[in-house]
Parts: structure tokens; C-alpha cells; sequence
């Protein structure tokens, strides 16, 4: 048990290099695959950072149960996801930096505008090419293809996580006045629309490279439409399975009205990811 004065040591933990060699297996495996190997070193590694993410969020909540967080824990714990946040924002800006960059600098620069040896570049190397977002570039890589509009699919996505932010605010709400029942049913909404979101967009990468022939390939619209909107897809898997652990906390009643940080982690992550979606769907959808 710890009083609000102790500052929290915790106990020697084996998860995070369980959960590095998980990442490793997974990572090691996926880029075999890509290359012509098999599935099996990715999947090893899946399961151990499935087992992993199991164990330790077990351990977790068994702490927070008995009594062992003090105060300047939750404290500790919110400054982290702060953190966490800040690092994914700076993840997506990275991806949103190249995107940006393609398109306001490469392109103009290859058809000729600009200082400096632009107009010898478009000459010399690519000569005829007009700069035109969406494009595969000047070599035409990937061949010939249809861009994904924002109206069907993307706009139905978009209207599902914008309900599902009202949602998991409606669950946030309802915790805060003890209503258990109330935060499990909402959450579960949430989480519904979470996974119908990822469904959604499964088809839609599945209508992309089946008739359109936009694939990962095909030049730098492909790479970064399926680099942004892939990313995203995982991070809103990963805010659904989080949301729907809370979710079965919740059916336990291990939440109240002063001590539901978990919730609110969850909560913080998804609207993080909603916030993103609206980005995307406006830079890589619309303009």
C-alpha cells in the first residue's frame, strides 16, 4: 500500500524486453515477407506481443486494484501519456512533413518552377512533366491509376469516428456520475465504430488496388496515401482494443467517479486519433 506522500518505486519488470524481442520477430518477419519470405517469424512475434500486452496490463490492473498507486502515481501516469501523445503527434507530422514537401517543393521543382536549376532539371530530365497533384511522378511508377476520392467510404469513415468521439465523451460523462452501465454501453459503441472504421477501410484498400491499381507502388501519391492512412488504420485498431479493455474493466466496476485514469487515457488517445483523421481526410482526400 502506498500513502500519498511515498513516491512509487516499481518492482522489477520482465514485459519490456519481452515486448522488444515481440517487435523485433514482428518487424523482422513483416519485412521478409515483403521480400519474398514467410509468414511465420511475423506471426511469432504478433502472438508474443499479444501474450505480452496481456500479461502486463493484467499486472498493471491487479497494482491499481490492490491500493498500490499513490497519488503522485496517477500523476506520473498522465505526464507519461502527455508524453506518448506528444511523440505520436510528432510521428503523424513527420509523415504529413513529406507529404507537404512532395507536394509544394519536389513537384513544382521537377516540372521546372522555381530558382536555382529547376528549369535545367525539367528540361534535361523530365521534360514535358506538369506538376499535378495526385501524381505517380515523372517516371509514372506503378503505371496508370485512379486517385480515392473523399466522397463513398472516406466520408462515411469520417462520419463514423466523429460519432465515435461523441460517444466515448457520452461514456466519459457517465463514469464521472457513477453510471457504470451507462459508461459500458457507450463504450461499447465506441469501440464498435471503431472496428467498423478498420473494416471500412479494408474494403476501401481493397477497391484501391483491385480497380484502381493504386497500390504502395505507385509513385509518391501511393506511398504516402497508404503510408498516412495505413498508420492511422493501426493506430485506431490499437485505440479500439484499448478502449475495449477499459470497456471490460469497466463491466467489473474497477472505475469511479474520482479514480478513472485508465478511461481517461483511453479517451485522450482516441480523440487524438479522430483529430488526425479530420487531417488526413482534408490534406490527403480533398486538396
Amino acid at each position: 500500500m502506498s500513502s500519498a506522500t511515498d513516491y512509487y518505486i516499481p518492482h522489477e519488470a520482465k514485459w519490456p524486453i519481452v515486448g522488444s524481442i515481440a517487435l523485433f520477430l514482428f518487424f523482422l518477419g513483416f519485412a521478409s515477407m515483403l521480400n519474398g519470405g514467410n509468414w511465420i517469424v511475423m506471426a511469432v512475434g504478433a502472438a508474443l506481443l499479444v501474450f505480452m500486452m496481456v500479461r502486463w496490463f493484467g499486472d498493471v490492473i491487479r497494482e491499481s486494484e490492490s491500493g498500490t498507486y499513490s497519488p503522485q502515481v496517477d500523476v506520473s501516469f498522465r505526464m507519461a501519456m502527455m508524453w506518448f501523445i506528444f511523440s505520436e503527434v510528432m510521428f503523424f507530422g513527420a509523415f504529413f512533413g513529406a507529404l507537404f514537401y512532395a507536394r509544394t517543393f519536389s513537384l513544382p521543382w521537377l516540372s521546372g518552377f522555381g530558382e536555382g536549376g529547376a528549369a535545367a532539371t525539367n528540361a534535361v530530365l523530365w521534360s514535358g512533366y506538369d506538376a499535378v497533384w495526385p501524381t505517380n511522378g515523372p517516371g509514372e511508377l506503378g503505371g496508370e491509376y485512379m486517385a480515392m476520392g473523399w466522397f463513398g467510404l472516406p466520408l462515411i469513415n469520417t462520419a463514423i469516428l466523429l460519432l465515435s468521439g461523441v460517444t466515448v465523451t457520452i461514456a466519459h460523462h457517465a463514469i464521472k456520475e457513477d453510471n457504470h452501465k451507462k459508461m459500458v454501453r457507450w463504450l461499447g459503441a465506441t469501440c464498435a465504430l471503431g472496428f467498423l472504421f478498420v473494416f471500412l477501410q479494408a474494403v476501401e484498400y481493397w477497391e484501391a488496388y483491385s480497380h484502381l491499381n493504386l497500390k504502395m507502388g505507385t509513385g509518391i501519391y501511393g506511398s504516402t496515401f497508404f503510408m498516412l492512412t495505413g498508420f492511422h488504420g493501426f493506430h485506431v485498431t490499437m485505440g479500439a482494443v484499448i478502449l475495449l479493455f477499459v470497456m471490460l474493466r469497466g463491466t467489473k466496476k474497477h472505475f469511479s467517479s474520482t479514480n478513472h485514469f485508465a478511461f481517461e487515457a483511453a479517451a485522450w488517445y482516441w480523440h487524438f486519433v479522430d483529430v488526425v483523421w479530420l487531417g488526413l481526410f482534408i490534406f490527403v482526400y480533398i486538396l
